[in-house]
């Protein structure tokens, strides 16, 4: 299977949010406001302005957007926070404020973020154009006057980001989806576009699976801008409409980034507070029972079907098969048995998701053998890959962990994980924790 190439550059949107963090924070210094809690009212004005940010979607800039679009967003950012700077007086009771210097102020870090979000959009679409960076391979998949023009886009717009790489005629004779196929993978195309007006029912359903499968980005180009569903993902590149098939919230850079941190601080918490002092108890343990290694590892399927070594205590006795513990199953130790039971087992992974590999919740990672062979039988499998893999997730706290007894089990196993790459939030990662707490407490009768 082939892993997406060229993602967007993780760093940029966190980037231009620490960079208004430091005009909200540096700026004012420059102004007598009088304030008397100036740390509380730097921790105020920053949370703040995040969670209005992330509510707004306010670094969430499209490489084609307008300028017109920038500035509504800019309008719409301002006009809330302003409310949330004037609310900090009657809130925190700081009556000798100036409200004049905080009016200069606020006028002044309106003026100051406006000026840089122009400049760094402007300097990231020179970067595009002319060092090549942040780049999308895209191929187009219909001949139409809207694919022609959407391919003039590409090539006229250097700064988009977008290099065009070949169009595929579907009224052509020697047009065929499985060439077309083998062009995507061989040339590590990141973005595939359809014209919907061109392909037929069946065609549409093998590309579709096609990209799902190979982790490619699917694009619509409608014959009609009026066919779209809710739940496609609508945008304009100039005047041309484009669908966007699935939208994944951690695709999103703000999003990806909360999660990274939220992964880091819990991962310390648990290695520090926890297996600092439970893995010698563990040690001991294990070694009283069967002489071998403490941990375990074994070869995962992660984020883009890259592979990684996931970490377990050992829980069964050394053996030369690495096939999956079944009920009964032999080779599984008295305290390996407590061990799962309890998913303590599990416990070492926090080194996975604070190497990166792993995060604390997601699609759970299965044997590399397992993957290609559910890759094969499971439809849309392999969007689990979309994300990185986690220690738990919906799937499991949902009643789907363990061992695989049928095919229903996958299929309901890949649709909760599917649901969760899809509609991700961090709220929803807290409650799988907080379940999965209570799931080890209670012990699981799938965990053996």
């Amino acid at each position: 299977m082939s892993g997406r190439i060229g993602r967007y550059s993780v760093y940029i949107k966190p980037l231009f949010g620490l960079i208004d963090l430091v005009i909200l924070n540096g700026t004012i210094l420059f102004f007598q406001t009088n304030i008397t809690y100036k740390i509380l009212f730097s921790i105020y004005i920053s949370v703040l302005w995040i969670i209005l940010s992330i509510k707004n979607k306010f670094y969430d800039t499209k490489r084609f957007s307008k300028v017109i679009q920038v500035l509504a967003s800019l309008i719409r950012q301002f006009l809330i926070f302003g409310l949330i700077l004037y609310a900090f007086i009657g809130f925190f009771k700081q009556p000798n404020i100036s409200r004049l210097e905080m009016g200069k102020y606020f006028v002044a870090i309106i003026g100051l973020i406006t000026i840089t979000k122009y400049t760094l959009l402007f300097l990231l679409s020179k970067y595009r154009k002319v060092f090549g960076g942040n780049i999308r391979k895209v191929v187009v998949i219909g001949d139409n006057k809207k694919t022609n023009q959407l391919i003039k886009i590409f090539k006229d717009k250097p700064e988009f980001g977008y290099r065009y790489q070949k169009k595929f005629g579907v009224k052509d004779k020697d047009f065929d989806l499985e060439t077309c196929f083998y062009y995507i993978v061989e040339n590590e195309i990141d973005e595939v576009y359809c014209s919907i007006a061109e392909l037929s029912n069946d065609q549409l359903y093998r590309i579709v699976n096609f990209t799902e499968n190979n982790l490619k980005v699917l694009k619509f180009i409608p014959d009609n801008k009026d066919i779209f569903t809710k739940k496609l993902i609508f945008n304009y590149y100039e005047y041309i409409p484009v669908l966007s098939f699935r939208e994944i919230p951690l695709d999103d850079s703000i999003n990806k980034f909360l999660k990274r941190t939220f992964d880091i601080l819990l991962s310390l918490v648990v290695l520090i507070g926890i297996l600092s002092w439970l893995t010698p108890l563990i040690a001991l343990f294990i070694q009283l029972e069967s002489r071998g290694p403490v941990f375990f590892r074994q070869l995962r399927n992660g984020l883009d079907y890259r592979e990684f070594y996931c970490y377990k205590y050992r829980s069964m006795k050394p053996s030369t098969s690495s096939n999956q513990a079944t009920r009964g199953d032999a080779r599984v130790t008295k305290v390996g048995k407590f061990m799962r039971r309890t998913s303590i087992d599990e416990l070492p992974q926090f080194i996975n998701v604070l190497k990166g590999d792993m995060s604390v919740v997601g699609p759970r990672p299965h044997m590399v053998k397992h993957n290609e062979e559910f890759a094969q039988k499971v439809d849309k499998f392999m969007v689990r890959h979309f994300v990185k893999p986690g220690i738990t997730g919906l799937a499991q706290v949902s009643g789907f962990r363990g061992e695989i007894e049928t095919k229903k089990d996958i299929i309901n196993r890949v649709k909760y994980d599917i649901f969760y790459v899809e509609n991700w939030s961090l709220l929803l990662d807290i409650k799988i924790v907080i379940l999965t707490v209570v799931n080890a407490i209670k012990g699981e009768e799938k965990a053996y």
